[in-house]
This record gives C-alpha cells, structure tokens and sequence, in this order.
C-alpha cells in the first residue's frame, strides 16, 4: 500500500477511509467492528423510523401559537437531530462493544500505511489489553455525559430549544465523533485521553469537518451500518499524517 499521500481535509480522510477499509490487507480487520454496528444500529433503527413521525408532531405540537409557521422549518430540525441522537448513542455502544476490535483495526491501518509495526506482542496482548481499552471508553462516556444531559435539557425548552438544540447538537456530535474515533490510533500509543484531546483542539477545522461528516452518514439509513470502520480508518491516516509526529 502506497504510504505516501497529502494531507488532507477531514471530509477527505473519511472518504480516505473507505478506500482503506476495503484494501485487501484490512478488509478480513473490519469484519467483527462492522458486524457489531449492523446489529445495535441497524435494530435501533428500524425502532426508530417506526415512532419518528409520532414523536415529532408530539413535540411540535408543543409550540406556542403565534410559532406554529415554524413547525414547516422545525420538523426536517428536529428529525435530524433524533436521527442523530439515535445513531450517536447506538453508534456509541456499539463503539464500546468493538472498541478492541476497532483498535486492533487502526493498528493493522497505521502498519500498512507507515509498513511500521505498532505491536509485536501479538493477538494476546490484544486480548490482554481488553481492560484497559474498555476503561478508556468509559472515560470517554463520563467526558460526553454532561454535555449530552446539558443539551437534552435545552432540547425541552419551548420555542428556543428546539431552533437552536437541534444546531448545538450537530456541532457537538461533529466533535464527539471526532473523539470517538481518532482515539483508537492515539490509545494504541497509549497518549493520554486528555493530550489527545487537546491535540483535535489545535487541529479544530479537521477534527470538527471529519466529525461532521461521519455525523451526516451516521444519520443515513443503511449507509450508517457501514460507518463504523470507515470512520476507525479515516481517523488513523489522519493520525498518521497530521499528529503522530
């Protein structure tokens, strides 16, 4: 594989990560990553498409009525933002259900694009590692928490939450996911959560863009079953090429 490549925007290092995902040296790595996403993303959202027509015109019908002409802008709002809650939080669980996995996946990613191996332990040490990684996952929840309770309560609020809830919360997903999945190359470095953190802060154009458009087809329907390892490649060239130095 051709290590040698220009940097790119971060909606070109998720594209990147599908011509990655497929190659023929980490296609058979993608293979339990994206059997995990297919089952909790894609059961929760058939749940989902069955109630979201409902739920909406329940919450739009909350508006006062001098507002009720902005029920024709809120509903497309509001239906993306469920969507994209939805997906985040199953995309989330599935995230921490494969977490080694998707970890042992942007190893085989760094290797083949830098032909530098990143643990000459083996698969055991794989195994071993389990704990840890799980528990880097966790730290990543308690870090998200807050913030998705803090939006949710804004969310509730007539009229103001849901015209700007619905913004707030696309930035914010933009940038969890940003999170979420340039830190499996970082973790397999062992940086601290926190440094890695302040790393996408100082690279906030390409962190918030590749955030943002594994956001957009998290929330696409049968396109989001295939997110999951795309988004692990994509994350680990723009590790490889932007911060591992």
């Amino acid at each position: 594989m051709n290590t040698e490549y220009n940097q790119r925007s971060g909606f070109g290092y998720f594209f990147y990560g599908l011509e990655l995902a497929f190659a023929p040296r980490i296609r058979r790595f993608i293979i339990l990553p994206l059997l995990a996403n297919l089952l909790l993303v894609g059961g929760a959202l058939y749940y989902l498409f069955s109630h979201l027509n409902g739920w909406i015109d329940n919450w739009v019908g909350q508006l006062p009525e001098f507002l009720s002409w902005l029920s024709y802008l809120l509903w497309p709002l509001l239906a993306l933002t469920i969507i994209a809650t939805f997906s985040y939080f199953f995309s989330t669980l599935a995230n921490f259900i494969a977490a080694p996995f998707n970890g042992l996946l942007a190893e085989k990613v760094e290797e083949a694009l830098t032909g530098q191996k990143v643990n000459d332990e083996g698969i055991a040490a794989v195994l071993k590692d389990v704990p840890r990684v799980l528990a880097r996952e966790w730290r990543k929840l308690l870090y998200v928490l807050p913030k998705v309770i803090g939006l949710f309560i804004l969310l509730l609020i007539p009229a103001l939450g849901q015209t700007l809830g619905p913004v707030l919360w696309f930035i914010f997903t933009a940038w969890m996911l940003a999170i979420q999945y340039c830190d499996y190359p970082f973790d397999n470095h062992k940086v601290p959560f926190n440094d890695m953190r302040n790393t996408l802060k100082q690279n906030q154009a390409k962190a918030y863009t590749f955030g943002a458009v594994v956001s957009i087809f998290t929330s696409i329907p049968i396109l989001n079953l295939f997110v999951m390892p795309i988004a692990v490649c994509g994350a680990t060239a723009m590790w490889v090429n932007e911060f591992k130095r």
